[in-house]
């Protein structure tokens, strides 16, 4: 990662669905650096605005924010393209941009295979690498390749972004050891899931040679916070039904019913979303969102830094409406987690004078 956001800094960021209009962007990125975030980041979603238009509006109209999509995928865009719509983002921002990469979801909505995604994920990502840094050699990649002599016909502000993978299972946890500055768990707020992915990390590291603490650990989920904690985790049901389906499964440490799964599919087939929310339980919605009264989201979030966490993410809606919930979770949940984050620097400073 940049010095400008070092992990132990343990960061908070927010992300916001593509779906907005440009003076949206541009009025939420000025609220959310207002109120104090580290970082923000635009959904890649597949039938969403691509995230990378928003990015460059919100970079236009904030200053220091860490920017970047969650995520882009190598299926529906080519690393070159890649490439170039994150050199552009990182200009238009003065160098504070990241690129999150992925396999991608739903694309069998397009017909379009992944095959072999880890691959197609490492040659994204060396393909980039040499782009920016104008390396001419070419590559030969498992699944792309570019021809030596290509090259971008302009010069990028930085020769490397970070990079951000995000990930569920050992395999993509081996691969980020091997190449990323940080990994997300998309769709998560579930502790055992961070010391999973933190053990995986380390694993990762140890065959690489690669000290774990050099990347970030990142979760984010659909967060809904309010004043009526019971009205604000009544809707984050509503909207984290919809990811279930994708990110339940993903999750070792979490046995869910699949008759359960199946029932909320077929109401979610036939646009009924509230009641498939419904059918979502207390312990299941703590796992997969943030949801509650401030004080609650904000002793979630705490539980993924103790876990191990270096970011946490708060995702869409936000809140019963999504500039209350921005603003509560500035004015109320920030401080709270920077109290805590002060804390454990204290303690550290205090274990290693011990020592």
């Amino acid at each position: 990662m940049s010095a400008e956001q070092p992990h132990a800094d343990r960061a908070v960021s927010l992300a916001l669905q593509s779906d907005k209009t440009t003076r949206d962007y541009a009025a939420l990125a000025q609220r959310i650096e207002g109120w104090g975030f580290d970082g923000l980041s635009i959904y890649g979603d597949l039938g969403y605005q691509p995230p990378v238009p928003a990015l460059m509006t919100t970079a236009a109209h904030s200053e220091r924010l860490r920017l970047g999509p969650a995520c882009l995928n190598p299926f529906t865009t080519h690393p070159v393209e890649v490439a170039g719509q994150i050199a552009a983002l990182d200009e238009a921002s003065g160098g504070r941009a990241y690129l999150g990469l992925t396999r991608g979801s739903w694309l069998s909505d397009l017909a379009l295979p992944q095959d072999r995604p880890l691959a197609a994920l490492r040659d994204t990502i060396e393909i980039v690498h040499r782009l920016l840094s104008g390396d001419t050699s070419g590559y030969v990649g498992a699944v792309h390749r570019i021809e030596p002599g290509f090259r971008l016909r302009y010069t990028p502000l930085r020769p490397r972004v970070d990079i951000l993978l995000g990930v569920w299972g050992p395999k993509g946890a081996a691969l980020a050891a091997e190449v990323a500055d940080e990994v997300k768990i998309g769709g998560s707020a579930n502790p055992d899931m961070v010391r999973l992915m933190s053990g995986w990390l380390a694993e990762g590291g140890r065959s690489t040679g690669r000290d774990s603490v050099e990347i970030g650990l990142v979760a984010g989920a659909v967060t809904v916070v309010d004043t009526d904690g019971e009205a604000a985790r009544e809707k984050a049901r509503t909207e984290v039904a919809m990811y279930l389906d994708v990110v339940a499964k993903l999750d070792p440490t979490v046995t869910v019913d699949p008759d359960l799964l199946a029932e909320m599919r077929i109401l979610l087939a036939e646009d009924r979303h509230q009641d498939a929310g419904a059918l979502v339980p207390d312990d299941l919605l703590d796992r997969f969102a943030f949801a509650g009264t401030p004080e609650q989201v904000a002793a979630q979030a705490a539980g993924l830094f103790e876990a191990g966490a270096t970011r946490v993410e708060f995702g869409t809606p936000h809140g019963l409406e999504s500039g209350t919930g921005i603003d509560l979770l500035g004015s109320e949940v920030l401080p709270r987690l920077r109290d805590i984050t002060a804390e454990h620097s204290t303690t550290d400073r205090l274990h290693a004078d011990i020592i």
